[in-house]
């Protein structure tokens, strides 16, 4: 495993609880549907690879930590219709229902958290599992961030379809790291490409979006 991120407030629970209320309470006065995380290119670069997947309209997708709820929102509006997003907050579940409601009420939000929560609680098993940002949150809490990213792993793996897709991206490990650190039980299907910079020499990406099947 690479060494473990510096901790942050952002690997907290309390930090996405506050802001989530924040963004629930602009949503409930001004109609403002809150932050996309990564960028909304980010996000439908995503989109446009389960798109172009070959995964049936009516097969199950989760998103895990769904926040505003966006990228199951932009799903829907693709035509996908079994849609379940989850985040260990109340509030971004609470945020999601409300601007998802107005144009598709029959999108399913639940609270669960992938490292603590029993699996069985989702119900089934996921042709794809979808996660922006909530591997990049565990991997920066102050307290067994390392125990925590492998319960993730676990989890994911079994909750994915034996023919299904894990789509990971990541603003916090490169795609090479993302590579190592789930090699053992998963193998890269394709990476999603995105925008590049250079800096003192070296090229890197803002984001990595890489996606995995099952071993």
């Amino acid at each position: 495993m690479e060494d473990e991120l510096n901790p942050s407030e952002l690997g907290t629970q309390s930090y996405w609880q506050e802001a989530y209320s924040k963004e629930l309470r602009n949503f409930e006065q001004h109609g403002d549907t809150g932050e996309v995380w990564f960028g909304e290119d980010s996000a439908l670069r995503v989109i446009e690879c389960i798109c172009n997947c070959g995964i049936e309209k009516n097969a199950p997708i989760i998103d895990l930590g769904c926040g505003n709820g966006y990228t199951l929102l932009e799903l829907a509006r693709e035509g996908f219709t079994n849609l379940l997003g989850v985040d260990y907050c109340t509030e971004a579940i609470d945020l999601a229902q409300k601007v998802c409601n107005a144009e598709f009420p029959s999108l399913r939000f639940q609270v669960f958290d992938i490292v603590n929560d029993d699996i069985s609680k989702l119900g089934s098993k996921f042709s794809v599992i979808h996660d922006k940002g909530t591997y990049d949150a565990i991997g920066l809490c102050p307290d067994n961030a390392k125990i925590n990213r492998l319960k993730y792993m676990d989890q994911v793996y079994s909750m994915l379809e034996d023919n299904g897709i894990f789509v990971i991206t990541s603003c916090n490990w490169t795609e090479e790291e993302l590579k190592k650190q789930f090699s053992e039980k998963f193998k890269v299907k394709q990476v999603i490409p995105s925008p590049q910079f250079k800096f003192g020499g070296k090229v890197g990406s803002v984001v990595s979006s890489v996606v995995f099947v099952k071993q």
